[in-house]
């Protein structure tokens, strides 16, 4: 495949890749490293691509095989990083205060809904992809993938609002 073919690709699908990885890792660092890896791997089996689907679900399938290698070898090693970046910023309280409900709705996310429906919102919210691809990178139906975007909203809205009012 030609060079500017190549780069057509990543420009027009990079945000988005980046998007879901940082949905799923909730690392900047680590989604940005996994996009690169995921454009990698697309470039080193692009022969191998045979036009059943989007290439942006192609991507995302790409991507999510890559996080679950990552959750594999975290799993292994089992370490814990200090970061402390936060802490070294001047104004911690700006940014806690401009974050925090984007954490909780993360952690609600986690606390409030099974893996299928948590992988159907942040393919959604953090890649930005219509139901049709999400259902084409899931192997279900456009409808299960409609129906399990609203149940999970609904969960995550019912307890966003829990949390406002405590």
């Amino acid at each position: 495949m030609e060079k500017s073919k190549i780069d057509e690709i990543y420009r027009k699908h990079a945000t988005m890749i980046y998007k879901y990885l940082w949905g799923l890792a909730q690392d900047t660092q680590l989604a940005e490293e996994l996009t690169q890896e995921t454009f990698f791997q697309a470039i080193k089996g692009i022969d191998k691509f045979r036009g059943d689907c989007k290439v942006s679900t192609w991507l995302c399938q790409i991507a999510k095989n890559l996080w679950y290698k990552e959750l594999e070898r975290r799993n292994k090693h089992k370490t814990v990083e200090l970061n402390d970046s936060i802490l070294s910023n001047e104004n911690v309280e700006y940014y806690c205060l401009n974050h925090m409900e984007k954490i909780e709705i993360f952690r609600l996310m986690h606390k409030l809904l099974d893996e299928a429906t948590r992988e159907v919102m942040y393919l959604r919210l953090g890649g930005d992809l219509h139901f049709s691809e999400i259902a084409d990178i899931l192997g279900k139906t456009e409808n299960w993938a409609r129906v399990t975007y609203y149940r999970g909203k609904q969960k995550i809205m019912k307890g966003m609002k829990e949390w406002t009012e405590n």
